[in-house]
């Protein structure tokens, strides 16, 4: 039995939530998201509280009774307040600027890398050294900020590279004489 799937999702005001089939749609201040429930469970509306429910008690119906309910949540948070990811770069010449809707990273290699912004995703330099991406779909923004940070990811001697804010790099010690 789903522990998180169990509790119900409270619609905000200014939120709208439609219901056709298995798709749920949100509306919000900032956009519109869709979601397709899988077929283990359904959803059920009732005023400004939406309840998730398994069809079949099995491993599938529980695991997807818990998912569903998340996924719904997540949709309501970023049409009324969206998601931020903040990166930062550490290491000497590592910068990063925007040019137009395309980010320009100098991470010590022979070639600057340049990362296009997908559409419905925002990047912002406020400062040379941090990087802000921003969005309504969670998914979506998590996974360009790993795409950024995969292009130098922390290495764990010196602590050079792309990371989180907030991320806790273990450092190795050297080699002894």
């Amino acid at each position: 039995m789903s522990r998180i799937g169990k509790n119900p999702v409270t619609v905000p005001a200014g939120v709208t939530l439609t219901q056709d089939g298995q798709k749920v749609s949100v509306k919000g201040s900032k956009g519109t998201l869709e979601f397709t429930m899988p077929s283990a469970v359904t959803g059920k509306l009732d005023g400004d509280i939406f309840t998730v429910v398994a069809v079949k008690n099995d491993k599938e119906g529980s695991s997807m009774w818990g998912m569903s309910r998340t996924m719904i949540a997540n949709l309501i948070e970023g049409v009324t307040n969206g998601y931020t990811k903040s990166l930062e770069l550490r290491g000497v010449g590592y910068r990063a600027a925007m040019k137009g809707s395309t980010l320009n990273l100098q991470l010590g290699l022979s070639h600057d890398v340049n990362y296009e912004a997908p559409e419905g995703v925002t990047i912002a330099v406020p400062k040379a050294t941090e990087i802000n991406v921003t969005g309504i779909n969670k998914q979506a923004v998590g996974q360009v900020a790993a795409e950024i940070r995969s292009y130098r990811k922390p290495e764990p001697y010196k602590g050079k590279g792309i990371r989180y804010v907030g991320e806790f790099v273990r450092q190795k010690e050297g080699k002894k004489k």
